[in-house]
């Protein structure tokens, strides 16, 4: 178990279901829009080069609806630039997963465990995220981190 401080993050965002596949579709959109759009030159009072996949909002659990926010933490929402949106989130216990190998699979697989196990985790779903850094671009040498909220 992990303890993780509120934080504020700037980004984009939509909002997707894990339903017939369509999570994967709509996150990959979501990703390319995040890179062909060179939306971390936008985001200011960065704190890291990090970016956060924040998965919130949800309808009921990991079967329902919910909100995908691509981003980067930031010190302030002061300053949101325009078609991006800022959220803060409050911190809490998370328990820490993390996706080895090829990237996005490695990720899509380590959530294929963490539904799996949903009932034991006691999760929240008040917010979970991927964090990746430095490490999530090294091929089948990656890693990424995934935090789940849990009671």
């Amino acid at each position: 178990m992990e303890q993780v401080g509120n934080f504020k993050i700037i980004g984009i965002e939509t909002e997707t279901t894990n339903e017939n596949g369509k999570s994967a579709e709509d996150i990959g959109k979501l990703w390319e829009q995040f890179y062909s759009e060179n939306i971390p030159s936008k985001i200011l009072n960065k704190k890291s080069d990090e970016v956060y996949s924040i998965y919130t909002d949800y309808e009921t659990d990991y079967k329902g609806k919910y909100k995908t926010i691509i981003g980067q933490k930031v010190d302030s929402l002061d300053k949101i630039p325009n078609r991006l949106i800022g959220r803060e989130f409050k911190g809490g216990k998370y328990q820490k997963f993390i996706a080895k190998g090829e990237m996005p699979n490695a990720v899509m697989e380590k959530w294929q465990e963490i539904w799996k196990k949903d009932k034991e985790l006691n999760r929240k779903y008040t917010a979970d995220f991927e964090i990746y850094g430095k490490k999530s671009q090294n091929g089948k040498n990656s890693e990424v981190e995934i935090y789940i909220a849990t009671e």
